[in-house]
């Protein structure tokens, strides 16, 4: 199988041992690595405000998307992370408003949610990571 990094300019590079994606060439999926609220220099955006957080997550996933001429009509899943259970329904508000223009014909992709403790950093409340289908 053939795989290639994808380096997806305007987002921080991964801070860690990771990829922020991975394109499978044979099979044409992109899998893209959780995406946490760094903007393009790696600084945290909105340290206590759950909603700017999210909304960078969405940013950092469309970047790389972008990235492989893709965007989120490509993807074919996402698993979302959220660091509290009170932020449940301020994520699925958001996610139907940011869903209603990716997604105007209503063909949404499958979604995970979960809840956890703690992401990589404390100061984190919110990941989400995907897989897209790419044209060859």
């Amino acid at each position: 199988m053939e795989k290639r990094v994808v380096q997806a300019p305007g987002i921080a590079p991964p801070r860690s041992d990771y990829s922020h994606a991975v394109r499978v060439t044979r099979g044409s999926l992109l899998i893209i690595s959780g995406q946490v609220p760094l903007d393009a220099n790696g600084v945290l955006v909105g340290k206590h405000d759950f909603e700017a957080q999210a909304r960078q997550v969405f940013a950092n996933l469309a970047a790389v998307l972008h990235a492989e001429g893709a965007d989120f009509t490509n993807v074919v899943q996402f698993r979302t992370y959220l660091t509290h259970y009170a932020y449940v329904k301020k994520f699925a508000r958001l996610r139907h408003e940011l869903f209603q223009e990716y997604y105007p014909s209503g063909a949404y992709p499958p979604h995970t949610l979960l809840v956890v403790t703690s992401l990589a950093y404390p100061d984190y409340l919110i990941e989400v990571e995907a897989i897209a289908a790419l044209d060859t």
